[in-house]
C-alpha cells in the first residue's frame, strides 16, 4: 500500500519534474520579460525564457504520452495500477511546473534576489505549486483521484530532497552555475 502509494506520486509528477530541467538545457533565446523592470529590478531575468518555457512544455508533455506508454508494461512489474495522462493534464502538468517556476522568479526579483540566489522552499515547490495547480483547474476529477491527500504529503516530503539531488547532478555536469 505504501509502495503503491509512493511510486504512483512520484509517477504522476514526472510529467512536471522534467520541464525545468528541459528549459535549463534547450533554453536561452529571448527572455519573456524583454528586459522590462519593474522598481528598478527585473520583471524575471534573462533566465526566464520563451524557448526554454516551450521546451518545457514539450518534454513534460512527452513523457506524460510516454509514460501511458509505458503504463501496462511497468504496471505488470509492480503489481499495481499507476496514473495515466490525459493530454490536457499532460500539458497541465508540464506547463504548470513552468509556470511555478516563472512565479517563483518574479517573487526572487521582487525580494532583490539576484537570478540563481537561493531561496529555500520556494526554489523547491514552486514548480510543484504550479504544475499542481494548474492540473487541478483543468481536471479536477483526475486530479482528485490521482493526489489523495496522502499523495500530495509524499509529493511535498519527496519533491524537495529529488530537486536538490537533480541540481546538485546539474550543476556537477556544468549545466547549472549553481547547486540548488
Amino acid at each position: 500500500m505504501v509502495g503503491s502509494l509512493v511510486v504512483g506520486a512520484l509517477w504522476a509528477m514526472l510529467p512536471a519534474y522534467v520541464p525545468n530541467n528541459a528549459a535549463v538545457i534547450f533554453g536561452g533565446g529571448r527572455p519573456i520579460d524583454g528586459g522590462r523592470t519593474w522598481g528598478g529590478r527585473r520583471l524575471l531575468g534573462d533566465g526566464k525564457t520563451w524557448r526554454g518555457t516551450l521546451a518545457g512544455t514539450l518534454a513534460g508533455t512527452l513523457l506524460a504520452l510516454v509514460l501511458n506508454r509505458a503504463a501496462p508494461v511497468v504496471e505488470g512489474l509492480v503489481g499495481f495500477a499507476l496514473p495515466t495522462f490525459p493530454l490536457a493534464v499532460g500539458v497541465a502538468l508540464a506547463f504548470g511546473a513552468m509556470l511555478g517556476d516563472i512565479g517563483a522568479s518574479f517573487v526572487k526579483r521582487r525580494t532583490g534576489r539576484e537570478r540563481g540566489a537561493a531561496f529555500p522552499g520556494l526554489d523547491q515547490l514552486d514548480f510543484v505549486v504550479g504544475a499542481l495547480g494548474l492540473a487541478a483547474l483543468v481536471a479536477p476529477a483526475w486530479f482528485a483521484a490521482t493526489f489523495p491527500p496522502l499523495a500530495l504529503v509524499v509529493v511535498l516530503a519527496a519533491t524537495p530532497v529529488l530537486h536538490l539531488v537533480t541540481n546538485g547532478i546539474a550543476y556537477l555536469l556544468r549545466l547549472k552555475d549553481e547547486p540548488w
